[in-house]
């Protein structure tokens, strides 16, 4: 059965994560990650890709604040003051997993996936994702429209974007 012109190029397409596992190996890095509203997408999707073992150390999926307290370090008083979804709680996990697992580089992501759970502050959608390295961490807020799995889908493609272009960038 021969395949037609989209299938082709759909083959030929290189995922994020794929991209991703090339441009670590190459730099012989590593990845960890704190997911709260992505619940494990992140990790599902990066192990995903065969040999991800070879820079993937793994992950939290650190849903409950006391969670992102015990496991990833994030200061209570921040998450009492800030609230969950924040860029602060959203940079503490993601230094919080990278400092834990002794990776290079750590991603945290902390929103509202919806549809219920949001305010008039930060309403569904609303998704803070930082990305951690030994001399920067940088967030990005996002307010990503859809249902839940919309979210949580545009949230995790983002957190990829982040660290693929800053991967890139590092090489230059």
């Amino acid at each position: 059965m021969e395949s037609g012109p989209s299938q082709r190029i759909q083959a030929m397409s290189t995922s994020h994560e794929e991209a991703i596992g090339r441009l670590l190996r190459r730099r012989k890095a590593t990845l960890a990650v704190a997911e709260s509203c992505t619940g494990g997408l992140l990790g599902y999707r990066i192990t995903s890709v065969s040999g991800s073992s070879d820079y993937f150390l793994g992950g939290v999926i650190a849903y409950a604040n006391a969670v992102k307290v015990r496991e990833l370090g994030v200061d209570p008083a921040v998450l009492e003051k800030e609230g969950a979804v924040s860029e602060p709680v959203a940079r503490q996990m993601a230094c919080g997993v990278r400092e834990r697992f002794g990776a290079d580089f750590g991603i945290g992501i902390t929103g509202v996936a919806g549809p219920g759970g949001g305010t008039d502050r930060k309403p569904a959608g609303s998704v803070y994702i930082a990305l951690a390295d030994a001399r920067q961490c940088s967030v990005y807020f996002g307010s990503f429209p859809g249902d839940r799995e919309a979210v949580r889908e545009a949230s995790a493609r983002k957190a990829f974007e982040m660290l693929e272009s800053r991967l890139i960038l590092d090489e230059r």
